[in-house]
């Protein structure tokens, strides 16, 4: 986006902001309307605020001769209430336009931050791996947040004054353009002055903008692997990290502060110096007999409420730039397009027979740095198929590519003959059961977390799950069974049981395909005993695709593929591969010989 400095521009990102998010904004237009009528209700009474006194001054106190007002009593009496009630209805309208721009200013912004959580969901799995989780969160509760804020407190009382502005400036000039010209003679100061210090507010508050997204990036990050970072006595660091991230804040926060403070005392003098040439000069007039001690009275007091917007302008500078930088950054996460989404024409995706076929796929999340080459094989429905080969070298992309959380640079995958980009993305996933090496739990109830595979499923869809995955006894031991709410990520719950919850969700999803990446990884004997028993269960009648180390497990495949340096270079069962003595059979002779070296460790124990 263009930087300008001219006032005019000071809003670049609010502004930006509004064209963008007009339509939601469109469909509060009555309210938005009303509300705008009460905000001119509110400059008229404005206006008619210091007429009562010029009336009082000019009439009962100093009247022309011979033009004395009879009854001044009343007179008075009747000046005294227009003066209440013009405030009072001042007050009326006042409070209906800020409330009514209040509401559709929250309403709005409420369900922008909805769409921009939906959007960032749905964003590629590569942008998240190159964006901070913390910055994310800020954008998502921070920078709309802030939005709000500014919007009821800042933009609402300015559009208000920028009105008053416009209307007290015309009277003036109706009344004595003189000393409308004098009060106008220290605009262009202020101008030069707001000209150089906004836009060094602006450029600080971007940046402190950004270091709050980093100091919130590194709490989290750090947070989130609270375990580690006190396992290897890493809180010194990242405390140190932290302490790094947040002084840089700091400091950015007291440099904008300084040049708001600078920006609003320098229109404090110079509104001091157009008041005094105003008065010097007023004064003269009226000891002239030029101007009236009224009228003299009612000028100043448009001069006041001429000023305030300035003097507002330069009070919110500051918040106005933070919310304008806000604003960019949510505008930057709406304006990523997704890599995987719905191509042209794209169907849902019918109930799959689970036949799957990679025909000469090559993928790499560099496009200099390929990790699969010309990938080619074909899973029957019904049909297990392992995944083996050293670690990095493509098994766990194969599997990210069939669930579409990626594209093939080249070839292609379908599924019962079709394409897989010609499905729609979310009716192809929803039939796809998914257990990963990282459990996944959320701090919600057991079942909600089992639900999580599907929303629709009913309480006996649940317990049957958790049965077919070895978790329905230890969950019945959990404190409130089912209802047991767990710790965030599920760490309440021991390794195999997160895994058994993980393949409980997966079950009662009842999907045609299931994908298991590294499923029993990290898991004591009889945990990942317990596990195998459960996917066995699980993998019945389905089209599995099986990412594993555990070559015991892989041999119960249908069928084996060897994956090396992002190529197949053996393929074929169990028993075949060992007859043919090639790497999947020396690597299974010294997985034999370390599994026995470990049972004689654990026996002789």
């Amino acid at each position: 986006m263009a930087r300008t400095s001219s006032i005019a521009a000071a809003l670049p990102g609010l502004f930006r902001f509004v064209r963008a998010f007009w339509p939601y904004i469109r469909q509060h237009k009555m309210l938005l309307g009303g509300s705008f009528v009460a905000l001119l209700a509110q400059v008229g009474f404005r206006l008619l605020e210091p007429w009562p006194l010029k009336f009082v001054f000019d009439r009962l106190i100093s009247p022309p001769a011979g033009e004395e007002v009879d009854n001044q009593l009343v007179w008075l009496t009747l000046m005294a209430g227009a003066v209440v009630v013009v405030a009072l209805l001042r007050a009326v309208t006042s409070y209906a336009s800020t409330i009514g721009m209040a509401l559709v200013g929250n309403r709005v912004l409420t369900a922008v931050r909805a769409d921009l959580y939906h959007h960032m969901q749905r964003l590629s799995l590569s942008y998240h791996d190159s964006t901070r989780t913390g910055d994310l969160t800020i954008r998502v509760i921070g920078d709309i947040g802030m939005l709000k804020d500014v919007t009821v407190t800042a933009v609402l009382p300015l559009i208000a004054n920028a009105l008053i502005l416009v209307g007290m400036l015309s009277v003036t000039f109706w009344l004595n353009w003189q000393l409308a010209l004098l009060a106008a003679s220290v605009l262009p100061l202020f101008l030069i002055r707001s000209i150089r210090l906004s836009k060094r507010i602006s450029q600080v508050s971007r940046k402190q903008r950004q270091r709050e997204g980093a100091v919130a990036a590194t709490a989290a990050e750090a947070i989130s692997a609270i375990r580690t970072v006190q396992a290897l006595s890493l809180e010194d660091t990242f405390g140190n990290q932290f302490a790094r991230q947040n002084n840089r804040s700091q400091a950015e926060s007291v440099r904008a502060k300084r040049l708001e403070a600078r920006l609003e005392r320098s229109v404090d003098v110079l509104t001091a110096c157009g008041s005094a040439l105003v008065l010097w000069y007023g004064v003269r007039l009226v000891l002239q007999g030029a101007l009236t001690a009224g009228e003299l009275l009612v000028f100043l007091s448009y001069l006041k409420s001429s000023y305030r917007p300035i003097q507002s302008y330069a009070k919110y500078t500051g918040r106005l730039a933070k919310a304008s930088a806000a604003g960019e950054r949510v505008l930057d996460v709406f304006e990523r397009t997704p890599d995987i989404k719905d191509t042209a024409g794209a169907i849902d995706a019918p109930p799959f027979l689970g036949e799957i076929a990679f025909r000469n796929v090559s993928f790499g999340y560099d496009p200099q740095h390929p990790v699969l080459r010309n990938i080619s094989f074909t899973i029957q429905p019904g049909q297990t198929v392992a995944l083996i080969g050293p670690s990095g070298h493509g098994k766990s992309t194969i599997a990210s590519l069939l669930l579409r959380l990626y594209d093939p640079t080249d070839g292609g995958i379908e599924i019962d003959g079709r394409d897989i980009r010609s499905y729609k993305v979310e009716s192809l996933r929803r039939q796809m059961s998914v257990v990963m090496q990282e459990t996944l739990l959320f701090a919600a109830s057991v079942r909600d977390n089992i639900a999580y595979g599907r929303p629709d499923s009913t309480a006996a869809d649940i317990v049957a799950a958790a049965r077919l995955a070895n978790a329905h006894l230890f969950i019945g031991d959990l404190p409130h069974g089912y209802e047991t709410v767990l710790g965030e990520r599920g760490t309440t719950l021991s390794g195999g049981q997160r895994q058994r919850l993980s393949i409980a969700r997966a079950a009662v999803r009842q999907a045609p395909i299931l994908v298991l990446d590294e499923p029993t990884t990290g898991l004591d004997e009889a945990n990942e005993q317990s596990v195998i028993n459960a996917l066995k269960r699980l993998s019945e009648h389905t089209t599995t695709v099986l990412v594993t180390h555990d070559l015991a497990f892989a041999s119960r495949a249908d069928y084996i593929l060897y994956i090396e340096n992002g190529e197949i270079v053996e393929r074929g069962t169990h028993a075949s591969l060992i007859d043919a003595g090639g790497r999947y059979a020396r690597l299974s002779a010294v997985h034999t010989t370390t599994h026995d070296r470990r049972n004689e460790y654990v026996a002789s124990d």
